[in-house]
């Protein structure tokens, strides 16, 4: 399935018009390569010396690990210290909050930062900027900013979206958001028409031409498919990108686990060969470019903590797919709904913080669950700036009504890619924490710090665009 050129940058092809019924996605494909990569990519990542570094613009990128840190800072001092002793860590940057200008200079910041904590441990590094698998995000001005901070000589920027347990993937260059009992190019999804990050393609080389504004044309994006990922395996991917020039992007179809594997085995084939990448990528293409195993998922057993009172639930996501969920979990019949008002947090954050913080601690007071949730009208502002100031002052009601908390919960979730970093960040003071595993598919569970505010509380990241209507009130439901 290829793409023909575009030379019309905003003119879609036929694949990226229509919806696929998924029991039909995928059908007529070559079989997936049938020896496992797995064992390579597994001896490839441990002979290499280098640490991998995942930059993550959201908490929702550690989806896919365990037994892996999680940075909220990124002073020299503390990535030195974390480089010596780790093979894979995560650098929560919450970047795809920031304006544009403010996100270029954070991802500054923390390369220069990178580059010298790698020099004084003596450690080479590999870097990702994870972000988001329906493409909402400061591409390429990350990849460009962190790239220039390190001074190193790329061959390219890999783009792999993929997030496999999200039914986000790739085939023939145009990238898939599973929607129901339909595979739709991601471009006709709501996140598509995202204030801040809105975008019309699908196809990846058209996607990559449109975000760089024209300077990396569509014709020279090469993206390798599955007819070669399948068919030919580690070796053909390998020689696909020995073969091409130095600069510009990569992409990848990926549509099953053996897909990710072959792409990231022939990846490492070619770093070993002595070619230079920095990627961009979904959180499918993480666990296994780390060499982490899968792990079954955490039971409720496991979320359970014998420190607190009752449990807490806080939804700030506003994608439908959100709002269906919570609707689900204020149908139960065991928690107690306290709604923040956005026009109230607009106009006085801390005010309206605080009148929420007073409500959550007599319901966990009482040993009950709460749910703490932004009034489901949406603001948005002249634009993507303007939209992201405001969403700011709506997160910083958030952040005020769970650091007002005189209660600890036993659990608490934090439902929304931003609310859920600034709930960690800003109202928990969390510095350092350990992802425990994963609650649901796609729903990680940290361990925090004994700095935070509540030290060993296991925090649940639920993303905003996984699961199904139902997962939110399943994970919320059974009691710890």
């Amino acid at each position: 399935m290829t793409q023909p050129p575009a030379s019309d940058p905003s003119a879609l092809t036929p694949a990226e018009s229509l919806p696929i019924a998924a029991a039909v996605f995928g059908s007529g494909l070559p079989d997936p390569w049938p020896a496992d990569p797995w064992p390579q990519v597994v001896a490839r990542v441990r002979a290499d010396p280098a640490v991998l570094v995942v930059l993550d613009d959201d908490p929702t990128g550690t989806q896919t690990v365990h037994g892996v840190p999680v940075l909220t800072r990124w002073d020299v001092a503390g990535l030195e210290s974390e480089l010596a002793r780790s093979r894979c860590l995560f650098v929560l940057t919450n970047s795809r909050a920031l304006p544009a200008a403010a996100a270029a200079a954070l991802a500054t910041e923390i390369g220069t930062n990178l580059r010298e904590a790698a020099r004084r441990a003596g450690r080479a590094v590999a870097v990702i900027s994870r972000s988001d698998s329906t493409l909402r995000g400061h591409f390429p001005l990350e990849v460009d900013a962190v790239a220039d901070a390190l001074g190193d000589a790329l061959d390219a920027v890999v783009l792999a979206p993929w997030f496999l347990d999200g039914g986000r993937v790739t085939v023939g260059g145009v990238h898939y958001a599973r929607i129901g009992d339909e595979y739709r190019p991601v471009g006709l999804t709501e996140f598509a028409r995202d204030a801040s990050f809105g975008y019309p393609r699908s196809w990846l080389p058209a996607w990559v031409e449109e975000k760089t504004g024209g300077r990396i044309p569509a014709g020279s994006v090469t993206h390798i498919g599955l007819d070669v990922i399948r068919t030919g395996g580690p070796e053909a991917v390998t020689a696909a990108l020995l073969g091409r020039r130095a600069g510009g992007c990569v992409s990848f179809d990926a549509l099953v686990e053996r897909d990710v594997s072959t792409v990231v085995a022939g990846l490492l084939g070619a770093e070993a060969a002595g070619r230079r990448y920095l990627y961009r990528t979904g959180a499918s293409f993480v666990r296994v470019r780390a060499g982490i195993e899968a792990q079954p998922l955490l039971d409720a057993a496991a979320l359970a903590s014998s420190a607190g009172q009752g449990r807490l639930l806080v939804v700030g996501s506003h994608v439908a797919r959100s709002s269906e969920q919570l609707e689900r979990v204020l149908a139960l019949p065991s928690v107690r709904s306290v709604e923040l008002d956005v026009a109230a947090a607009l106009d006085d954050p801390q005010v309206e913080g605080a009148r929420c913080a007073a409500a959550v601690d007599a319901v966990l007071r009482a040993d009950g669950d709460a749910v703490l949730w932004t009034s489901r009208a949406v603001r948005t502002g002249a634009d993507a700036a303007a939209s992201l100031a405001l969403s700011a002052r709506v997160s910083a009601a958030v952040v005020a009504a769970v650091r007002g908390l005189t209660v600890q919960p036993r659990l608490l979730v934090a439902q929304g890619g931003i609310t859920s970093s600034d709930v960690a960040t800003e109202a928990l003071g969390v510095r350092r924490a350990m992802v425990a595993g994963q609650a649901q598919a796609g729903v990680p569970v940290w361990d925090l710090g004994p700095e935070s505010r509540f030290p060993a509380m296991r925090y649940v990241v639920f993303p905003g665009n996984v699961g199904a209507a139902g997962s939110l009130a399943e994970l919320f439901a059974p009691k710890g």
